[in-house]
């Protein structure tokens, strides 16, 4: 018995190899970062880009981790906030509650857990900017939005540059 071939479409097949070893090499060295580079430079790269679903499919994998890592690190940013003000807000319940009835206690309890959120949130905003710094995103951002902006504005924004 003849075991069948499946063979799938073209849009759907996925080659698990660069159509040329040599620039896929450079653009996993760069993390398939070409951002960065002069429009001359970056012409061939992309042209490889649009060839090679191989080396496509490994820049949209290193783009999601880059956005996954931003959005993760400004998320704790949000949530150590949140706890801080959380916890703040207890705190002054507790003393607003203890002295109306007299008594002084005092919530160390409530006050560590506070520092340790206040701690989270400038661990979380160094982690935020380390990724952003280390990322090609704020620079794929930029220039989708220059790109998006009407040509006098442009042309305003890089007279002001120079």
């Amino acid at each position: 018995m003849v075991n069948p071939v499946i063979e799938f479409p073209k849009s759907r097949r996925v080659d698990r190899q660069c159509t040329d070893t040599v620039v896929g090499d450079i653009l996993a060295g760069w993390r398939y970062d070409i951002s960065g580079l002069s429009p001359a430079m970056r012409k061939d790269y992309e042209h490889h880009l649009s060839e090679c679903s191989h080396c496509r499919s490994r820049q949209r994998l290193a783009r999601t981790i880059d956005v996954l890592l931003l959005s993760v690190s400004s998320l704790s940013i949000l949530a150590f906030l949140l706890a801080a003000a959380v916890l703040h807000r207890i705190e002054t319940i507790t003393h607003l509650s203890n002295s109306l009835h007299g008594h002084l206690h005092h919530t160390p309890i409530t006050i560590s857990l506070e520092a340790a959120a206040i701690a989270g949130v400038l661990v979380s905003v160094l982690l935020c900017l380390l990724v952003a710094m280390s990322t090609p995103i704020p620079g794929i951002v930029s220039s989708a939005v220059q790109q998006r902006l009407p040509e006098n504005i442009r042309e305003r924004i890089s007279r002001n540059a120079a």
